[in-house]
């Protein structure tokens, strides 16, 4: 299976969580865990990573949500062959989702995004940084001219991406948000949530222009969990919309 895993419990800058996300990850794209190999028991990950189950089990879920593992029942979780990476994701945007799922795509998109903002903010380059302000800015107008955000808003987190230099990451972003995307146009028409919107990018944007990584990443989060209770609310709403018209329909058939 490749070299021992190193504690993250000491590593700089990140969460546990994300810091045994981005060092999963490394494992598998550098070829460490190669496909097929079955990853050892949580119980030796943990002690290995000197973190508690409940971190890596969320770090382990956001990689099974992109296509890196798969986790079989009574077998252990293995590692996939690169095709299928990020195809999960891409089934789901044509079958559908259920509440659960969606909200695990969700909780994936807060691990990723919340760690690609603090590597934004250490990586990124004075014009790469300068495009996610422009993504603001865009927002700004949007706004003032009564469009829809959602466009600046994709741009916005494509932008936190690109300046984090990580190709893998990038794509995981923009295929989580192609999922959720219906959502998300509905999430901005709910009345006054496209500014709140704004000031939580604005902050963002403002943490990463300060090269401060660990208030980018607080930014980031509290964004992502706000936007996860809207679009859960949107959902709710209008399967409860559509389950009244499909009655309604009905009553009039008969």
């Amino acid at each position: 299976m490749g070299r021992a895993i190193k504690s993250v419990a000491v590593l700089p800058r990140t969460t546990l969580t994300e810091a045994a996300f981005e060092q999963l990850i490394s494992y598998v794209v550098n070829g460490t865990w190669k496909a097929g190999d079955r990853l050892p028991p949580e119980r030796d990950l943990c002690q290995q990573f000197g973190i508690a189950r409940t971190s890596l089990r969320e770090a382990l879920k956001a990689m099974e949500l992109v296509g890196m593992l798969d986790s079989r029942v009574g077998d252990g979780t293995f590692v996939c062959p690169r095709s299928e990476f990020l195809c999960r994701p891409l089934l789901w945007a044509f079958t559908g989702t259920d509440h659960n799922e969606l909200k695990e795509i969700m909780e994936a998109r807060t691990i990723i995004e919340e760690n690609l903002a603090g590597l934004a903010a250490e990586r990124g380059s004075a014009d790469e940084i300068a495009q996610v302000g422009l993504a603001v800015q865009q927002m700004r107008d949007s706004i003032e001219a009564g469009n829809s955000i959602l466009e600046a808003d994709m741009s916005f987190h494509l932008a936190v991406a690109a300046a984090a230099h990580n190709e893998v990451l990038k794509n995981a972003v923009q295929l989580l948000r192609n999922i959720t995307r219906q959502w998300l146009f509905y999430k901005v028409l709910i009345p006054n949530v496209a500014p709140a919107v704004l000031k939580k990018h604005e902050s963002i944007y403002k943490a990463i222009a300060a090269r401060k990584p660990n208030a980018a990443r607080t930014a980031m989060r509290q964004h992502l969990e706000e936007t996860m209770e809207l679009v859960i609310q949107v959902v709710e709403q209008h399967e409860s919309i559509s389950a009244g018209t499909r009655n309604t329909s009905k009553s009039r058939s008969h």
